[in-house]
């Protein structure tokens, strides 16, 4: 469970990233209408303390502007926008103070459940950070028991599910687990390096999904789409490597990204239906409409 401090450090970060400045006296009057200020108010040495904790933990510093009335503010909060991990640390725990402070929120704010393996994140962690291998006994949904040794690189979540990446010794390649497929995990004492030129971002950088094909080479893809699915795609790229290079005002855009064909790619677009098509390449177009057609069989 999370310490009470620390969600105290996120409640401050939180609210002066929203607020943009607030003097210590208005943060201190927030603080004893929270749950954590029990109707009192912040003294000056603890606010001090959670500032000092905030910027070890998230490498942001609450500074103090004398000109302007006093006024504390974060005075690099892109630090946290440019870090997915810090700021998905910051929204996570947010939501989590949110909800404990709230009254009869039970079955009021609805989650996506996690199929399971949450227990084994710290091990794995712990075994990134001690670059120990660990001894893996594996369920695969399609295939036998085995039980693999795995140099862990890194770590991704995907469609509400943990995966592990790195080298399995048992095949000499880079490969993903699924935490949710995992029966027993341990650390051992065996020590391992990770490659110099492995970069989780960049093994990922040309790809949807968790599937990588190291054989296959980036193409350009752009497709066609109709309606309010290209709000949708405004707001929530499919990729980072997303360009709408074309808009022909309410009929439709079309978006250009550099990916790789994974089976992963084309079942996202099939996800959009009717309000998507493939332009090019010819290669995904076609495929495509093979999937699409052995889909009508199944309704004939």
């Amino acid at each position: 469970m999370i310490s009470k401090t620390f969600n105290r450090y996120i409640w401050l970060l939180n609210i002066l990233m929203q607020r943009k400045k607030m003097t210590f006296e208005e943060i201190s009057e927030e603080w004893q209408k929270s749950c954590f200020g029990d109707s009192s108010k912040m003294s000056l040495r603890t606010f001090h303390q959670h500032r000092k904790a905030i910027e070890e933990l998230f490498g942001v510093e609450i500074k103090c502007n004398l000109s302007d009335g006093y006024h504390y503010y974060v005075s690099n909060p892109e630090k946290i926008h440019r870090d997915k991990t810090r700021k998905w640390l910051l929204n996570s725990f947010s939501l989590s103070n949110l909800v404990s402070a709230g009254h009869n929120m039970n079955g009021r704010i609805l989650f996506e459940d996690i199929p399971g393996g949450i227990e084994y994140l710290q091990p794995v962690i712990e075994s990134i950070q001690q670059r120990k291998t660990l001894e893996i006994d594996y369920q695969p949904f399609a295939g036998i028991r085995k039980t693999y040794h795995m140099e862990a690189y890194a770590m991704k979540v995907y469609r509400q599910r943990w995966y592990i990446v790195g080298k399995i010794q048992e095949y000499n390649e880079i490969r993903h687990l699924s935490l949710d497929r995992v029966l027993d995990l341990l650390i051992t004492g065996i020590s391992y390096s990770i490659p110099d030129n492995f970069n989780a971002e960049k093994y990922y950088a040309n790809t949807v999904g968790i599937y990588v094909n190291e054989d296959l080479k980036p193409q350009k893809v752009r497709i066609r789409v109709y309606g309010k699915q290209v709000d949708y795609l405004r707001t929530l790229p499919l990729h980072c490597t997303q360009e709408e290079v074309f808009c022909k005002h309410q009929d439709y855009s079309e978006f250009q990204y550099n990916l790789c064909l994974t089976p992963e790619l084309s079942t996202h677009l099939l996800a959009m239906g009717e309000n998507v098509e493939v332009l090019e390449p010819q290669e995904l177009r076609v495929l495509i409409k093979e999937r699409l057609e052995k889909c009508l069989i199944r309704y004939k």
